[in-house]
């Protein structure tokens, strides 16, 4: 399993560094190839309007990363600061996050993406606010949990003790204890988010043609199924590899550290 994990990590790589240094355009059509099978000159085939699928995927893993970055920085930043003021100043405060946390968790997280995105209208940065808007709660419970626990440390209280100001003590003892199982749960969360984010995209709630994404990639590759059905296999393959790199060094994370579950 390791070596699988380690070579799709290394195929895409490539890939990217292919794009970068070649600069290729992924939506040029070519209208006698269309829908040719897999070959020595286009390893994935070209899809419905002729364009190199093995190209799309490309640019489609480029513009999902572009949007999980920014709403990984957003739902991150606002999690941690919510449950770590949470946690760590506590009585009503406390209280009135946990019941906001616990509204937001009664909601499945990608309904709610749904119907943001629905509201809104579609691109990019309408699908980043959509997919930010739930996403901090698992951020918010996991860093108020853990500075319950580290705020009852020795040293901790041995800061308290000797006039350390509370922003000092987030900052400098909080804050450095979260690093760890923060970095894991961003991991499980990216996973996540790429399923979500081609989810909606396959509904017509994400990026919009041209651009190339890989939810709309499997939306228009089910037209074709019974016809050209390398198209929907290789998309298929493609998302299913990128979610079981991610959870494996997401895995490889939790047991390097040695994070206990709760």
């Amino acid at each position: 399993m390791k070596q699988i994990a380690l070579a799709i990590i290394l195929f895409w790589t490539c890939s990217l560094i292919y794009k970068i240094l070649i600069g290729f355009d992924s939506s040029v059509m070519e209208v006698d190839e269309i829908l040719v099978v897999p070959n020595l000159t286009y390893w994935f085939g070209k899809d419905d309007f002729g364009r190199d699928i093995y190209l799309r995927l490309i640019d489609g893993f480029i513009n999902s990363f572009q949007i999980i970055l920014f709403v990984t920085l957003i739902t991150s930043f606002s999690g941690i600061l919510i449950g770590v003021l949470s946690g760590y100043l506590g009585g009503r405060l406390d209280q009135v996050i946990k019941f906001v946390t616990t509204l937001f968790m009664s909601f499945p997280g990608i309904l709610l993406a749904i119907a943001f995105a629905a509201i809104l209208s579609p691109g990019k940065l309408n699908l980043i606010i959509a997919l930010s808007i739930g996403g901090w709660v698992g951020y918010a419970r996991l860093a108020r949990a853990q500075t319950l626990l580290v705020k009852e440390q020795d040293f901790v209280k041995a800061s308290q003790t000797m006039g350390s100001s509370k922003s000092r003590t987030v900052f400098r003892h909080i804050l450095p204890a979260l690093s760890t199982p923060m970095i894991v749960e961003t991991t499980y969360a990216v996973a996540g988010l790429i399923i979500a984010e081609a989810s909606l995209s396959f509904l017509g709630l994400g990026l919009q043609a041209p651009e190339a994404s890989l939810g709309g990639m499997m939306r228009d590759s089910v037209r074709y199924l019974l016809a050209s059905p390398h198209y929907a296999i290789i998309v298929g393959a493609s998302i299913m590899s990128m979610v079981f790199a991610i959870n494996f060094f997401g895995d490889f994370l939790h047991k390097f550290w040695g994070i206990k579950d709760d």
